[in-house]
């Protein structure tokens, strides 16, 4: 703020000499634009940037919370499979994150002999996307997930990553209804290579 300070300070003293206001009111403002330039410029970039620099990767960790629900088939004696559609609020941290905060989605085949299989969109405030496709084994005693990131939209068009996690059920109701968290989110995402195309959901 000291710059903002002296910014105010030097329009003040040419206020006080220009025989004309506005004159003083212009070069206060020419100085505050000027140092709020500065200051953003040695913010630099944000940490929602994708890193550029082709093989370049950056870590992140998380949390996610979600809802949906799950429509259980016995396909066996001591074997079920569940369809399971789950959305909630993805919050990201560190320096390589691709964003802060996302809405996440998730379909998946769970099958009690074989594991899960599933597709995950997360979105972000501006709509744009990032697509990833997950595999785990899907019972209660090895839940470990893991995503492989395959591109996106926008920014994330051409993306590619990978993360991990293990989800944890908080509500499971007799209707289906599910809520849950993921546990030990953690990942890292690397810049499109060069040329990429579109992306594939």
């Amino acid at each position: 703020m000291d710059f903002l300070v002296r910014a105010q300070r030097s329009g003040q003293r040419s206020l006080g000499r220009e025989p004309n206001r506005a004159c003083g009111v212009r070069a206060l403002q020419r100085s505050v634009v000027v140092a709020l330039a500065l200051a953003a410029a040695a913010c630099g970039p944000g940490p929602s940037e994708l890193p550029a620099a082709p093989g370049e990767w950056q870590d992140f960790t998380g949390s996610w919370n979600a809802a949906g629900s799950r429509r259980t088939l016995p396909v066996g004696a001591d074997r079920r499979a569940s369809i399971v559609d789950l959305r909630g609020t993805m919050l990201l941290a560190g320096p390589g994150r691709p964003g802060v905060g996302f809405r996440a989605e998730v379909i998946a085949l769970v099958d009690s002999a074989t594991g899960l299989q599933g597709r995950s969109v997360w979105t972000d405030e501006h709509g744009e996307r990032v697509f990833s496709e997950l595999k785990g084994e899907g019972t209660a005693a090895q839940n470990r997930i893991t995503g492989e990131i395959v591109g996106g939209t926008g920014r994330y068009a051409g993306a590619t990553g990978s993360y991990e996690f293990s989800w944890q059920y908080v509500v499971e109701a007799e209707d289906g209804s599910i809520q849950g968290r993921a546990v030990g989110l953690k990942g890292r995402i690397g810049p499109r290579p060069p040329n990429a195309g579109g992306a594939r959901p």
